[in-house]
């Protein structure tokens, strides 16, 4: 899945056949707050937005930004994936 970062919109975006997903974000310091995912009207597949979001995840390992998960679904996804818990700044806990 490629996954391109549209820093005009603040959102990582990828096309699904359905159309496209995003997860819209925002910065402060060197934290990035997940607020919302977007899907195509009627759009439930929750593994193709789990790798979404792995790879959301692996760029901001590489960056080194702490993930604040502001959205529900996102937080479900730290704790199906505690490999990713790392990420969190301290003193949030999932």
């Amino acid at each position: 899945m490629e996954i391109k970062d549209n820093s005009f919109a603040r959102q990582f975006e990828a096309s699904v056949p359905e159309g496209l997903l995003s997860v819209e974000y925002s910065f402060q310091e060197k934290k990035i707050f997940l607020t919302k995912i977007n899907t195509p009207e009627g759009y439930n597949n929750q593994a193709v937005i789990d790798v979404l979001l792995k790879n959301i995840m692996e760029l901001n390992t590489e960056k080194k930004f702490k993930v604040v998960p502001i959205h529900p679904k996102i937080a479900s996804f730290f704790k199906k994936n505690p490999k990713y818990k790392e990420l969190l700044p301290p003193g949030i806990r999932i």
